[in-house]
Formats: structure tokens, C-alpha cells, sequence
């Protein structure tokens, strides 16, 4: 059984459906809570595996970890998967959704790793200059590695642009050693 492709189907379905009754934003927000639940708490996906644990328990769990106050087209996929026996499959489901509703809303994400904190001004700048690149809209987030040294090392979809002290370094290190 390739959990990829039943993933999928599933995300591709629950896209497809939300999109009819114009949820399919709000649906985004819940899945990226789940998918980021499972990331922040490990013991979640035992929890959902676990056979001893009612359906009903589980889908109070899996709603809690989409952030409570769900949709219902949220809670009707989540009964759906729990009636069918594939809650182990869950964080791929989400994480497929994610990626089929950004590819139909073009929608990009976007990371500026500097040294320092950036202003809001320098991040609006660098977010608009992705949206030119990609011709859509992006999700940016910034993050603060003092590791980089300075400079700073800017990342969206395939494309990573490192211009960071710490690269340069190393380059003219492994120059000096040939």
C-alpha cells in the first residue's frame, strides 16, 4: 500500500469538496495547525495510532491539534478518516493538502535567515521581490542565526541565494587549501 498515493487522494478530495463550499482557505489554516502539531509534539501521533483509543476520543484529539474551533468540512474529513482506518496517515494527509492548495493558489514559501533582526521595512521588501520572482503570493518568515556571521541567506521555493559572511568564509578557506 503506498500511503503517498492514498495521501493524496485524500487531500486532492477534501481539496476539491472545500473548494465547492469556500472553505478551502480555512481548511488550509486547520491542516497547517494539524501538520505543525504533529511536528511539535511527537507523542500525537502514537496517541491517534494508538488502537485502544475510542474513534471518538481520537477525533477530539485530531480536532484540539487543527486548532479547536474547526469547520465542519474539517470534521467531516476527520470522521471520514477515522471511520476508514487511516488516522496513521493523518500528518501526510495534511501535509498533502498544504502542498495541492499552495500549487492551485500559487502561493510560495519564503525564509530570510540573517544575523541580526531585520526591520519590518527590509522583510516587506524582500517579500515583495519573491512575490515578483514567483508571480504569486508567498508566505515569508525571517529567522535570526548569529552563525551566519552578517550578510544573510534568503530561500523560496527551489532557489537559495546565500549571501552570508560565514559562506564566504569557508569558500576562501577551501580556496587556501588546494
Amino acid at each position: 500500500m503506498d500511503l503517498g498515493v492514498i495521501s493524496v487522494r485524500y487531500a486532492r478530495a477534501l481539496l476539491k469538496s472545500a473548494t465547492a463550499l469556500k472553505q478551502d482557505a480555512e481548511v488550509y489554516q486547520e491542516m497547517q495547525m494539524l501538520y505543525n502539531s504533529y511536528l511539535q509534539v511527537p507523542q500525537l501521533r502514537f496517541t491517534i495510532d494508538n488502537p485502544m483509543l475510542s474513534k471518538e476520543k481520537k477525533q477530539d484529539i485530531v480536532e484540539t491539534a487543527a486548532g479547536g474551533n474547526i469547520c465542519e468540512q474539517t470534521r467531516r474529513f476527520f470522521h471520514l478518516v477515522l471511520k476508514e482506518g487511516r488516522e496513521e496517515m493523518l500528518q501526510l494527509m495534511a501535509a498533502s493538502y498544504i502542498t495541492l492548495y499552495r500549487r492551485e493558489n500559487n502561493i510560495t514559501r519564503g525564509k530570510l535567515i540573517t544575523a541580526v533582526a531585520v526591520s519590518d521595512q527590509i522583510e516587506t521588501k524582500m517579500k515583495q521581490m519573491v512575490e515578483h520572482k514567483t508571480n504569486g503570493t508567498v508566505e515569508f518568515n525571517t529567522e535570526v542565526d548569529p552563525d551566519i556571521i552578517g550578510g544573510f541567506i534568503l530561500e523560496y521555493d527551489t532557489y537559495r541565494m546565500d549571501a552570508s559572511v560565514k559562506s564566504k568564509l569557508n569558500n576562501i578557506l577551501i580556496q587556501l587549501k588546494k
